[in-house]
């Protein structure tokens, strides 16, 4: 029977260079903060029980980001390096089995990676380590003959000659949880930052008859770690390129990808369209056989299948119907709910607003805090003055009913199924079923008015 895993994630530090207000881990790749995604990649091998996050700087906001994954955390209250840190979290993790660090500001890990890290089962220690053409500022990997890494040197401490070497150290390791306690007490600080590092277990272990043990990685880019605002667009980059291209495998056509914005967890269905400039965040779903109108912005929207949105339209935590269309520039601004087969043209406006099975505003209106029967159709110019100034009212409109160009809707106010808005009409009381409702002054002309005028 295999052993437990249990991960240990450092994301203690303040992250200097960003030259931010926020924690480092804080910052946002993918449609997720970095020390998400790499709490995502620990539950694919540990429980939540067996998962620690060492927090430090904005440690309260860390663990309000985190609280959804049901994660532990030990708080790191001074810095003084990576071994100081995994020693803060050796109260809140088990004590056997085996253990594996990662790095909160290193988020493109693979999970197939991260498994295969862990199926070795080591009985010291295993690293991962990468080949790089410029190792500058990596410690490096010193093996025997035998390949065990004998120690790992950091660079601010190694020879011109280790430093030559281009085998680098990640920081990523699996460890037999039992030899790793026994010993870490035994780090130290002499080195040139007088800090505990981690990297010297590598060498306490091995004095002890310990061995560890390198396993290189194909591509070094799932060791990137971000210190900087280029190093997070680097990894915002890597990581919507696999978004977009899980979606293309999967049956869903991207015009110009590379243009496209698509968070981690967004779906799309089979043979939808996102053309370019789409951008498609939060936990937004997509149903089959839909096209997304280029440079539209999707948050948090829920579209069934067959659903058309033409450029430039923005839906944000709103649902639409199977076979609707929206757009082009039309705006969905929070908690609507739009049937199937219905349609919002150029330049309309939907807020807290349901518009049923085959509904209608094509053209230029505000719809707010409204419930629009099926079949009605809402005439151009048409707006729902919903605010007074201090509350919000509602608008009920019921199945059938046909408003004007034009119609001013004072909320509160209903419209009953079957009537009709005169155009133009500002319409402030209810309008019974198969009644006209008409709100507007009498038109009086007043012959020979311009000859006057202009003397």
């Amino acid at each position: 029977m295999n052993s437990p895993v249990t991960v240990v994630i450092l994301a203690a530090g303040m992250g200097t260079r960003m030259r931010s207000k926020i924690a480092k881990v804080l910052h946002r790749a993918g449609g997720l903060t970095l020390v998400e995604h790499v709490v995502r990649l620990a539950l694919t091998v540990a429980e939540p029980e067996n998962i620690v996050v060492v927090v430090g700087h904005q440690a309260d906001q860390v663990r309000q980001t985190l609280a959804p994954y049901g994660v532990k955390t030990a708080e790191q209250t001074e810095q003084r390096g990576t071994g100081h840190a995994l020693r803060c979290a050796q109260s809140a993790a088990p004590a056997t089995g085996h253990l594996v660090v990662l790095y909160g500001d290193a988020p493109l890990l693979t999970a197939e990676t991260l498994r295969s890290l862990v199926d070795e089962r080591p009985e010291t220690a295993t690293v991962l380590t990468a080949i790089l053409d410029d190792p500058t500022g990596y410690g490096r990997i010193l093996r025997d003959p035998d390949g065990h890494v004998l120690a790992i040197v950091e660079h601010k401490a190694a020879t011109e000659a280790q430093r030559a070497i281009r085998e680098i150290n990640s920081g990523i390791y699996c460890f037999r949880a039992e030899r790793l306690w026994a010993h870490i007490d035994l780090i130290g600080t002499n080195n040139p930052a007088g800090e505990f590092y981690l990297t010297d277990i590598v060498e306490l272990l091995r004095v002890v008859g310990g061995k560890t043990h390198a396993r290189i990685l194909a591509d070094p880019n799932e060791l990137l770690g971000i210190n900087s605002r280029v190093e997070l667009a680097e990894v915002d980059r890597i990581f919507r390129a696999r978004k977009v291209i899980d979606l293309m495998l999967s049956g869903v056509t991207i015009e110009k990808p590379e243009t496209v914005v698509v968070d981690c967890d967004v779906t799309v269905g089979q043979d939808s369209i996102l053309e370019p400039g789409t951008r498609l965040v939060g936990a937004t779903h997509i149903g089959e056989d839909c096209r997304i109108g280029a440079g539209s912005v999707l948050e948090n929207a829920q579209l069934a299948e067959g659903v058309i949105v033409q450029p430039y339209t923005i839906i944000q935590d709103s649902s639409v119907g199977a076979g609707s269309r929206l757009g082009p520039f039309a705006r969905l601004r929070m908690h609507n709910v739009v049937g199937a087969i219905a349609h919002i043209g150029n330049f309309v406006e939907l807020k807290n607003t349901t518009l049923g099975d085959g509904a209608k505003a094509n053209h230029l209106a505000y719809l707010g805090d409204s419930i629009i029967g099926a079949r009605s159709n809402v005439g151009a110019g048409t707006i729902t003055c919903n605010y007074d100034g201090v509350h919000k009212h509602p608008t009920t409109i019921g199945e059938g009913v046909f408003v004007g160009s034009n119609s001013t809707l004072v909320a509160p106010v209903t419209l009953e199924s079957g009537s009709y808005i005169a155009a133009g009409s500002v319409i402030t009381d209810t309008v019974p079923t198969g009644a006209l409702g008409l709100g507007r002054g009498r038109q009086v002309n007043k012959p020979g008015w311009v000859k006057a005028k202009k003397g």
